[in-house]
């Protein structure tokens, strides 16, 4: 083998070699190194892209796994819809304007004379609905579903203190919702024993009835009956 050859030296014995060969003449080592592999992204550093394969080996397998886990997300979103609606619901609730809406129709179970349910939504916070006794209620009847955002209750006779305290007041109201699909929701309104608006939000879609049920009455006495200044609704504008 003649050493007149030049060109690169082998990087294991040092031996010249032509420029077209690709193993050392003498020791048959590989004369151009080993390219090194390029760095995974790094959704392939996770379980189960990690591994470097061969072409096709173990495609099938990703493939059924990264199935199984979509079809499990779109089973946990399906089971956690109605929780994920009701928050983006109350979300707009809290981002958006509320503005008051108006019942259509007004009914109570029973009322004192002079003292008509219409007088609770009328506007006048000296004017009221008078109730015999607890466990009266009044229905409050809307043209078309809406998104009950809050509803503002004035309890007692007026908002003056003296008026107020000259008639019972009703300190928990039952609230029944009805809505359009027939679905009735249920909240318990604890009022403070005061002169004045107090707000309660609701947070009820498609509201089209809200029954309000009179109950724990203070101040009463046997000339007194239950005094409901104002009842108002509000919407999501």
């Amino acid at each position: 083998m003649s050493d007149d050859v030049s060109g690169a030296p082998c990087p294991a014995c040092a031996t010249p070699n032509p420029p077209e060969r690709r193993f050392c003449r003498r020791c048959a080592a590989p004369l151009t190194p080993a390219t090194a592999p390029a760095p995974l992204p790094w959704w392939r550093t996770v379980w189960p892209f990690r591994r470097r394969t061969r072409a096709g080996s173990g495609r099938t397998t990703r493939f059924l796994v990264v199935l199984a886990v979509v079809l499990a997300l779109c089973a946990g979103a399906f089971l956690l819809l109605p929780a994920g609606r009701r928050l983006i619901e109350d979300t707009r609730d809290k981002l958006g304007k509320a503005k008051a809406v108006t019942a259509a129709r007004v009914e109570a179970s029973a009322e004192v004379p002079g003292h008509p349910v219409g007088d609770s939504t009328d506007g006048l916070s000296n004017r009221y609905w008078g109730a015999p006794a607890p466990g009266a209620s009044a229905t409050y009847t809307f043209a078309k579903p809406f998104r009950l955002v809050d509803v503002i209750i004035t309890n007692g006779a007026s908002t003056s203190p003296e008026e107020y305290a000259r008639q019972a007041r009703a300190l928990q109201i039952d609230m029944e919702v009805t809505a359009g699909d027939g679905r009735k929701v249920h909240r318990r309104l604890t009022l403070s024993d005061k002169p004045g608006p107090q707000t309660f939000p609701t947070g009820i879609s498609d509201a089209t009835t809200v029954r309000l049920t009179l109950d724990m009455p203070a101040g009463a006495a046997p000339d007194r009956h239950l005094a409901l200044a104002e009842v108002e609704f509000f919407q999501r504008s």
